[in-house]
């Protein structure tokens, strides 16, 4: 089979849409068309549904994962290669969902690394499993539940999320406040599928209630200030209380158990790492993430 009609499929199958994944891929959508044909004319069956919206059936579901690790297992072993060329040296890539988190750990391994090189992806949680099995990455850090089989997974850090508030708000006095209390509150927060929105979704999903949401964006950093600016209240996790922003607002518990962020460190549980991505890995575990000033981020 062609490699790149493969690699083709795999975007068609993530988006279920042709004009999209054509989009995507810089190709006409009729050529794109031509060769998802051409690739389910030579397998004997359909892989998708046309009925209305294209569908991946379930001949494409199981076709997609062999796919994904087919393919996954050549970039395994073009960088097996490219590791043996470079005498072991390598390179190592990390996904997380947002940098802050992890500024700390990787100023330590390119101090103690700096032949490495280290490629980083920002990615939502739910696209991490399919990175991980494509090994599009390596090691992904995630602050929310991945779901898949097949990983490696290393519990990194369990920490509160708190409410914070602007001086002088009606809650800014208060030790805790109950999700019921917040329903017609304005909140600043980060856009769908980052850790923080899906926790906030939760929450009021939780009590059949929904956020009010005057401000979503791409900076998790920026929350803090927007929050002091007094736009709206936010969710910001304890490790950002050691940050010069923490002294500026008010700090609330919210009455849930599930307002906490777990911290856990993937990988794949059936590929082999290369010798960057073992030290990268080795350094995450071994990061202090409990201790105060370990780490200063409020993302």
């Amino acid at each position: 089979m062609d490699l790149h009609a493969l690699e083709q499929f795999l975007v068609v199958a993530r988006l279920e849409h042709l004009s999209r994944a054509a989009g995507e891929l810089h190709v006409a959508q009729p050529s794109l068309s031509r060769t998802v044909a051409r690739l389910e004319a030579e397998l004997g069956a359909p892989l998708f549904d046309r009925a209305g919206r294209l569908r991946l059936n379930e001949s494409g579901r199981r076709f997609r994962d062999h796919v994904e690790r087919s393919l996954g297992e050549l970039e395994a072993g073009r960088r097996a290669v490219a590791e043996a060329a470079r005498e072991g040296v390598g390179s190592v890539r990390l996904a997380s969902e947002t940098f802050l988190t992890i500024t700390g750990p990787l100023a330590v391994f390119k101090t103690a690394h700096p032949d490495i090189d280290v490629e980083l992806h920002q990615m939502p949680a739910v696209d991490m499993h399919r990175a991980l099995r494509t090994r599009e990455v390596d090691l992904c850090v995630a602050s929310q539940p991945i779901r898949g089989d097949g990983l490696d997974s290393v519990h990194l850090h369990d920490e509160q999320v708190w409410l914070t508030a602007p001086p002088g708000h009606r809650l800014a006095s208060r030790a805790s406040v109950g999700v019921e209390e917040l329903r017609d509150e304005p909140f600043v927060i980060s856009r769908p599928g980052h850790w923080q929105r899906r926790l906030l979704d939760r929450l009021f999903a939780g009590h059949n209630l929904m956020p009010r949401i005057v401000c979503e964006g791409d900076e998790p950093a920026a929350l803090a200030g927007l929050v002091i600016a007094g736009i709206g209240l936010s969710l910001i996790p304890a490790m950002a209380r050691d940050s010069d922003l923490s002294a500026l607002g008010a700090w609330i518990a919210i009455d849930d158990t599930a307002c906490r962020r777990i911290l856990t460190l993937h990988r794949s549980a059936d590929s082999r790492l290369s010798k960057a991505a073992q030290l990268m890995h080795a350094t995450l575990v071994a990061w202090p993430w409990n201790t105060p000033g370990g780490d200063r981020s409020v993302g």
